[in-house]
């Protein structure tokens, strides 16, 4: 399948390598550079330059794996070894990895040289399924998700749904929970078909995801309206995902959003935006098809401080955005401590319950 988003197509579907080898036959670069971390780099490698033979010249820039590679840091080694590659506008840098090495390589190139052409190659669910639309790119600054970042588009991306044989399990439901999240928030029969068959038929989860992520994005590419409903789950997730470091638990991201729809569902409850029934259902969907994260470590205060700082609070009111119904959802709605409070707490019976 081909995906036409704003100024850019994703490509789902075995035609990936001949069409990303024709990509790079009709704009050749000036130099090509290929930003993978050590898991990428052994498992998925090998097999990008053995689908386009063009890349077997490509330089690799490795980064550690994990959340800790979105730092400033990092960010200044990867400009360095561009620099010192004396690499041009005309450059090409293709990240090959999940959503860490996608944010980070997308931001590096958004900013190097006023920007440079950059490629999206997922290898996690998570990033197929969801980062792979939407033109974000960022690194975390100062213990807080996502802090600096850009709205770039990459010129091309390309899905191949086989890099996901690489992935342990874990990583399956972590890129699935975001899958759900789509769902949640735009469409309900998707939503039934996925708590039926839970993680089968991944690829076609993926281009359905895909498609559905990329109608909100063209409507809405700035992050402005409309695309804020894609933040479902994500205002207390990410709290959840920056203070289970502090904790030296780190949640993957997918975990922590999964932990934030439940509580921002029990949100949605509470503001008398969705009924008993319907949070019920939504529980009982999650408790039934994943193992819900361990959050009994995590710090309150240091989850309620991160809340605080969210980028999408508004005159330090904190804003959700809240299911009205299962496919649909308001944005920037504002929600007190105390009720939050209640949520937190939910989900940790919730997830007691389940041991």
């Amino acid at each position: 399948m081909v995906i036409q988003a704003n100024q850019y197509k994703i490509i789902t579907d075995d035609t990936w390598s001949a069409s990303l080898n024709r990509f790079l036959q009709q704009h050749p670069p000036s130099s090509c550079f290929i930003l993978c971390d050590e898991n990428t780099l052994q498992h998925c490698l090998p097999s990008l330059i053995t689908s386009c033979p063009l890349l077997a010249e490509a330089e690799i820039i490795e980064v550690e794996a994990g959340e800790q590679s979105k730092s400033l840091e990092i960010a200044a080694q990867i400009w360095h070894t561009l620099s010192e590659a004396q690499a041009d506008r005309d450059m090409l840098l293709i990240n090959l990895g999940g959503g860490v090495v996608t944010d980070l390589g997308g931001f590096c190139a958004s900013v190097y040289k006023r920007g440079v052409n950059f490629i999206n190659v997922p290898t996690s669910l998570l990033a197929m399924a969801d980062a792979s639309v939407g033109a974000k790119n960022g690194i975390d600054f100062a213990g807080i998700k996502n802090m600096i970042g850009t709205f770039t588009e990459p010129v091309a991306v390309f899905v191949n749904p086989h890099f996901l044989r690489t992935l342990p399990q874990n990583q399956i439901m972590s890129g699935l929970a975001e899958v759900y999240k789509i769902a949640l928030v735009s469409d309900r029969r998707f939503w039934s078909k996925l708590i039926k068959q839970n993680s089968q038929d991944l690829p076609a989860h993926i281009s359905a995801s895909i498609v559905l992520k990329n109608k909100i994005v063209k409507k809405d590419p700035l992050d402005k309206g409309l695309r804020k409903i894609l933040n479902f789950g994500h205002t207390a997730g990410h709290a959840l995902e920056s203070a289970s470091f502090l904790c030296n638990k780190p949640l993957l991201h997918g975990e922590a959003v999964l932990a934030g729809m439940l509580m921002e569902s029990h949100l949605s409850w509470q503001k008398k935006m969705i009924g008993k029934k319907t949070l019920d259902l939504i529980t009982g969907a999650f408790m039934e098809n994943f193992t819900l994260p361990d959050i009994s470590l995590i710090n309150e205060a240091d989850f309620f401080r991160l809340l605080q700082n969210d980028k999408k609070n508004k005159n330090k009111q904190l804003l959700f955005s809240l299911l009205n119904d299962i496919g649909s959802c308001k944005t920037n709605v504002e929600v007190k401590e105390p009720l939050i409070k209640k949520a937190f707490d939910y989900y940790k019976r919730q997830a007691h319950d389940q041991d």
